[in-house]
């Protein structure tokens, strides 16, 4: 087998991945008839705006194919040149297959690429051949295969093994392979991902090189092998349980699950599928047939365009509409504000939602069964007090039956150019489910600096009952992860501190060194998480010194199973895991030091 280590030839004082890597009219003032003294004429009662269509064409970027369309891997081939090294490009692309057997394919996936079966299971669509992500364009390094997804679709590899070398924000979801899954790039250069979710691969996983993982409600043939942080809930298949050596985190089940919304044909007809929840979920939900839920025509949709205003989504959403956006970007002058219980914002393709003069993107009410899905925030130049709020402050009311779900909803601040807020994400709602999502402030790209995307937290948490599965925060100025509810449980989280920090200083928390990845709030009294990592480099500064990764109060109902942090090359060190408690990480062998419960 080859080296699963990605730490024996790290360049010294370098960033990992840089290195590897329509106005509205002025509404005229009311006309004053007769003398001076007699009152102005009453304005005319203003027009309600015409109601928007449901439905529509899915626009230019979306490419669907059917088994007699004509020049298939051309078409496939043209994306893909277009967007292998587009890592902070403006294009975006949905490909999406009609129901029926293609063979001789292979679906090179870049950046801002998403690739999708519309049938309403996985095996209604099989692809006698590939879906590929590997790492050519950065020199067989996969740790900036950003911001691609494959999902509903049947594979029959043409060698026997699918690659699939990806980084964060690239879900894995509702798939079917028939053989097994490589998750390392050719040549098992470094890779640092991922996310499967209800998806069956008939024979092995391989991750080789992959530094971390997480895979729910699925069904495998084997797993080859663990580097640092492999987690499992919910997986038919999975190996036991066995962290640090091999660092193996195993749930049998998965506690509250509820599966993405997917597009698909009924006939000539497109719908929306909207999976029901499952409670201590284990296996995919498409196993015996249809899945389990209801469905949605697309003429309840208003189907987005980019260029369309804030305003003009905001009145879809007034008039009931729910909201496709077709691949592109989107500026918003306003908050997209969602109101209405059981709403769906479904994105395709990445579509991008940039919010301008400092406004938050999209506002959640305190309503039940909110799905946001599919979708990029991306900050502006302008400082958003938040980018994404579900519900408003305060919010308290009980949603266990039907949450919130927010599913592969990525934010990311700087790196397409400058970027700054606040803080990315607050749960207000109880109960919401965040599941898989991909929180970065940029390490690279352009608009990166210390101040130049300055974004001081990540996650916070303030609703109770709140579940995340598939964690992943990155590389902010203070604390990426603050918990504040009651009763929230984390299964699986991947963190990196801001490798920018210039200084011990700048990081310095209080009489504290650095601010943690993943804080409870002191308040807390239950909260349970399992399989946490985080890691360092402070390539600016390498003496810097981080004491521990993830802070809690200590009681018996606040628990953590399985946690590491890694000092990547000893650029920084943290003294400990959590609180006071863990060793310090090793010098420059990247070796994690491991929690392995606490308190």
């Amino acid at each position: 087998m080859p080296d699963s280590s990605p730490s024996s030839s790290r360049p010294p004082q370098v960033g990992r991945r840089t290195l590897l890597g329509a106005a509205a009219a002025a509404t005229a003032a009311p006309v004053v008839l007769g003398s001076a003294s007699r009152a102005a004429a009453a304005p005319a009662p203003r027009k309600k705006p015409r109601a928007l269509p449901g439905g529509g064409d899915l626009g230019p970027n979306v490419l669907v194919f059917d088994p007699s369309t004509p020049g298939i891997q051309a078409r496939l081939d043209e994306v893909f040149r277009q967007q292998e090294s587009a890592q902070f490009g403006t294009g975006r692309y949905a490909l999406l297959f009609k129901p029926g057997t293609y063979s001789g394919l292979n679906a090179q996936l870049g950046f801002y690429t998403s690739i999708a079966g519309l049938g309403l299971s996985p095996d209604d669509t099989t692809i006698n051949g590939d879906v590929t992500v590997d790492a050519g364009w950065f020199n067989g390094n996969a740790t900036q295969n950003f911001w691609r997804s494959a999902e509903n679709l049947a594979l029959v590899p043409a060698n026997g093994t699918n690659r699939w070398a990806v980084a964060q924000a690239a879900p894995f979801r509702r798939m079917h392979i028939r053989g097994g899954l490589n998750l390392a790039p050719s040549g098992y250069g470094w890779a640092s991902g991922g996310y499967i979710a209800d998806s069956r691969i008939d024979g092995q996983i391989g991750p080789y090189s992959q530094q971390q993982w997480y895979t729910r409600d699925s069904a495998i043939g084997s797993w080859l092998n663990g580097v640092w942080n492999m987690v499992f809930s919910g997986v038919e298949g999975a190996p036991a349980q066995s962290f640090p050596n091999p660092p193996y985190t195993t749930l049998a089940t998965t506690q509250v699950s509820r599966e993405k919304p997917f597009l698909y044909l009924q006939g000539s007809e497109y719908r929306v599928f909207l999976p029901e929840k499952r409670t201590n979920a284990r296996g995919v939900t498409w196993g015996n047939g249809t899945p389990r839920g209801t469905s949605l025509p697309l003429t309840q949709f208003y189907v987005a365009r980019p260029g369309v205003s804030a305003a003009t989504l905001n009145q879809a959403l007034e008039q009931g509409l729910h909201l496709l956006l077709t691949p592109g970007i989107y500026h918003l002058s306003e908050p997209l504000r969602i109101n209405r219980a059981n709403t769906v914002v479904l994105g395709l393709g990445y579509a991008t939602l940039i919010p301008d003069g400092g406004v938050t993107a999209v506002k959640v009410a305190d309503v039940d069964g909110v799905r946001l899905a599919g979708f990029l925030v991306d900050a502006g130049p302008v400082n958003s007090p938040t980018l994404l709020e579900i519900g408003p402050r305060g919010a308290s009311r009980d949603h266990s039956a039907n949450p919130t779900t927010v599913q592969d909803v990525f934010i990311r601040i700087g790196g397409a150019g400058p970027g700054k807020a606040t803080t990315s994400m607050v749960v207000n709602s109880r109960h919401t489910i965040i599941d898989h999502t991909w929180v970065w402030r940029a390490d690279h790209g352009d608009g990166v600096g210390w101040e130049t995307n300055r974004a001081d937290y990540g996650v916070v948490v303030n609703g109770d009952d709140v579940l995340a599965t598939g964690l992943f925060v990155e590389h902010f100025n203070k604390y990426d992860v603050q918990w504040f509810g009651q009763r929230g449980r984390t299964i699986f989280f991947q963190n990196e501190k801001a490798y920018d920090a210039p200084n011990q200083a700048a990081i310095q928390n209080g009489s504290t060194k650095g601010y943690a990845a993943y804080r409870v709030g002191d308040a807390v009294t239950s909260h349970e998480g399992w399989g946490l990592g985080s890691y360092c480099y402070y390539n600016v500064d390498p003496t810097i010194v981080q004491h521990h990764g993830f802070a809690a109060p200590v009681r018996p109902d606040v628990r953590f199973h399985n946690l590491l942090v890694v000092s990547l090359g000893g650029q920084g060190q943290y003294e400990c895991v959590i609180n006071d408690t863990g060793s310090p990480t090793s010098g420059t062998s990247t070796v994690p030091s491991t929690v392995v419960s606490y308190p």
